[in-house]
């Protein structure tokens, strides 16, 4: 993403004589002058240290509260689109850890990482991220998916010396999650990692951490990491996957429409991962919508089949324009939100391949 710079004041005690200031040369100011200037300050607000958050202990994973999915409690990532309930079996021998995107996205936010008890919150990802990209592991694994202290969207569009403090802290809740995790729900199970957007950002952290040439690498059937560039030189020991049935590797991609690429993609230094979802191989050639089995929108209980085609251009993956009623109103360029959900039965199905896969390799039988 684009970064902006902007001023960062760490206290508010600045910002007051910035407005006494502004307050005495009113009278000396032009009126235009005097707006920007306070502009300025009104910009510089969000940046005051986030000491409230900050200073808040790491949430206990061993309450059920603090998890967005859990396979101890009912929650969205247990739905099931209509279509698929009537031969839905469920089966759970594998577990997916997935982190969820960002939904801390208001534009009146005071602290830069969201409240991990905030119910109103917490509901917008339950029934957002949790119903329409996690549920689409649920039919052969375990979905375990925490709530964490997530950074403000903004904090994608400052300088990354300021906004890493923030992304630190997330961090910090996905990490305790994760080994809460593993100490006391995994069992020697094998792992999916998945993630989207700003979720992306920590799994790639985490798969770096706990797995990458280490024991737990073993356990990782794959890794959905997607919304968000993961450069080709990462990782060093975990491969891109090749092809649909590979294991222990990665997939990630962002999703455009053909022909479109955002201008801050375009100054990327770094070949970026990109995976077309259709084949699951990094072949360039444009793979016709006839294979892409459907994607779950607006309306959960819904399949939209054949809704898009794919094509990997450099860094990003082109699609044509989501094949829906309504479609010639819909002008967006960039399909990041949909980067799941446009390829919600391909990655269905693609789970179950990797599982089979794995359990093969393994010499376990099904």
């Amino acid at each position: 993403m684009a970064k902006v710079s902007i001023i960062q004041y760490s206290n508010v005690d600045l910002m007051m004589k910035l407005l006494k200031v502004a307050y005495s040369l009113r009278k000396k100011l032009s009126i235009v002058f005097l707006l920007l200037l306070i502009k300025l300050i009104a910009l510089a607000q969000p940046q005051v240290e986030n000491k409230k958050n900050a200073s808040i202990k790491i949430p206990d994973y061993g309450n059920l509260y603090y998890w967005a999915a859990h396979p101890w409690k009912a929650d969205p990532s247990d739905s099931v689109p209509a279509p698929l309930r009537k031969n839905y079996i469920k089966d759970s021998m594998v577990d997916v850890f997935f982190i969820h995107p960002t939904t801390y996205t208001n534009k009146d936010f005071i602290e830069w990482n969201a409240s991990i008890n905030d119910d109103d919150l917490n509901k917008k990802t339950d029934y957002s991220s949790i119903l329409y990209q996690a549920s689409a592991f649920n039919e052969r694994c375990r979905v375990f998916s925490p709530r964490y202290r997530q950074a403000h969207i903004n904090a994608f569009f400052i300088d990354d010396s300021i906004a890493k403090p923030y992304f630190d802290i997330a961090y910090a809740d996905v990490k305790a999650a994760f080994e809460y995790y593993l100490s006391h729900f995994n069992n020697g199970r094998p792992i999916i990692i998945a993630s989207h957007s700003q979720g992306t950002k920590h799994a790639a952290r985490l798969l770096k951490e706990f797995f990458e040439g280490k024991e737990l690498e073993k356990k990782l059937v794959c890794a959905y990491i997607v919304g968000m560039p993961i450069p080709k030189k990462y990782f060093t020991d975990i491969p891109v996957c090749k092809d649909s049935t590979e294991t222990g590797c990665f997939v990630g991609w962002r999703t455009y429409k053909k022909g479109y690429t955002p201008d801050y993609i375009k100054k990327e230094n770094f070949d970026a991962v990109v995976i077309n979802p259709l084949t699951w191989s990094v072949n360039d050639d444009k793979i016709s919508s006839s294979l892409n089995l459907g994607g779950v929108l607006k309306n959960f209980n819904k399949i939209v089949p054949h809704v898009v085609d794919a094509k990997i251009n450099k860094n990003i993956l082109w699609t044509s324009k989501p094949d829906v009623f309504g479609k010639i109103f819909f002008t967006k360029k960039n399909f990041h939100i949909g980067d799941i959900n446009l390829f919600y039965m391909n990655i269905r199905e693609n789970v179950s391949q990797r599982i089979n896969a794995y359990w093969k390799k393994n010499n376990t039988s099904l």
